[in-house]
């Protein structure tokens, strides 16, 4: 008579057992999860002060698909990768986009209702030319703060250090009169409407999520028939004008990010400064002699500001004199303009 192996014995035991229960991460320990799958992939930028990564092309789409699923699998989802294309996507720039996606994907939600403005807080320094023409000059950063009416309809506020406030216009509803005694109504032309450029947050609320379909609305609003405009240029622009001075929805903001990553030209700063000295890596693009830089936290992805630079000389100055900066500090919602949020 054989006697079983303790092998045997431990397989048919294996079978008749139920499988092991899977514990949950907890929203903590998932975070950290993410985060350390993100900074290891941070690593090799970090070693190198390049312009762009070292990663084959093959590595890097292994590691952005690894820290894509961990994110799926936590609360706040992430929208699917967009499809393969050329373009910033295969260079550095597209991997610091696709890490500020993910990172903006699980951030908080905006909750301003329609009667409500979003408040954003920033530190802003733009150069100053003489009448003669003369270099640039670039003045200390100063405060600003904006209210902004969530669907437009109520009047906002800017405020800027050492400046009168300034109220910002309404779009509607304007009423008109057919005649005396008449029941007043809704004029069929309240206003311009939001757009890309003069966005409302219920406008950018409802911008699509999908990377592609929002950059062919960037495209279409930024459109000029002015001579020697980059389109490219103008839509880099907008779409970092909208990451700087609205508050999107978490979903809307990764496909900004994703949008950005498809327009051609981009590369990347091992390292600028927003205008708040916050220390960061930027995604650039340059045209007509200037550069647009968008910086982000290293380790958070976190949107820090922009600046702009010379990239060759002009009157305004030398290659590198810094025309303009922008340091996002809060963004809130209050209950009128000129309040400022608690805490």
């Amino acid at each position: 008579m054989n006697t079983p192996s303790d092998e045997a014995l431990r397989a048919e035991l294996t079978a008749l057992l139920p499988p092991p229960e899977v514990p949950e991460l907890t929203p903590p320990r998932r975070q950290a999860l993410k985060h350390r799958i993100l900074n290891a992939t941070e690593a090799p930028r970090a070693r190198r002060r390049v312009p762009r990564f070292a990663f084959p092309a093959l590595a890097c789409t292994a590691a952005v698909t690894a820290v894509a699923l961990v994110v799926v699998a936590g609360e706040s989802p992430v929208p699917p990768a967009p499809a393969p294309y050329t373009g910033a996507a295969a260079s550095g720039s597209g991997q610091v986009l696709t890490r500020a996606a993910l990172a903006a994907a699980a951030g908080p939600m905006a909750k301003a209702r329609p009667e409500q403005f979003v408040y954003i807080e920033s530190l802003v320094s733009y150069a100053a030319r003489g009448a003669d023409g003369g270099p640039a000059t670039l003045p200390p950063a100063h405060r600003r703060q904006v209210w902004l009416s969530a669907d437009g309809s109520r009047e906002g506020l800017l405020r800027e250090q050492g400046a009168p406030d300034s109220p910002l216009g309404a779009r509607g509803p304007v009423y008109t009169l057919d005649h005396r005694g008449a029941t007043p109504r809704r004029a069929p032309d309240g206003g311009p409407a939001a757009s890309v450029t003069d966005p409302t947050h219920t406008f950018v609320a409802s911008l699509p999520t999908d990377p592609a379909a929002l950059l062919s609305l960037v495209y279409a609003q930024t459109r000029t028939d002015s001579a020697g405009a980059d389109p490219d240029q103008r839509a880099f622009a907008a779409i970092g004008t909208l990451l700087a001075e609205t508050w999107a929805p978490p979903k809307v903001t990764a496909a900004l990010y994703g949008a950005a990553a498809r327009i051609p030209g981009t590369t990347v700063l091992p390292s600028a400064r927003d205008a708040a000295g916050r220390e960061g890596v930027a995604v650039a693009r340059t045209a007509h002699g200037e550069q647009l830089q968008w910086i982000f936290d290293r380790k958070t992805s976190a949107f820090l500001g922009q600046r702009t630079v010379l990239t060759a000389p002009s009157a305004a100055g030398p290659a590198g004199t810094v025309l303009g900066g922008s340091a996002v500090l809060a963004r809130a919602v209050t209950d009128r303009p000129g309040e400022r949020p608690a805490g």
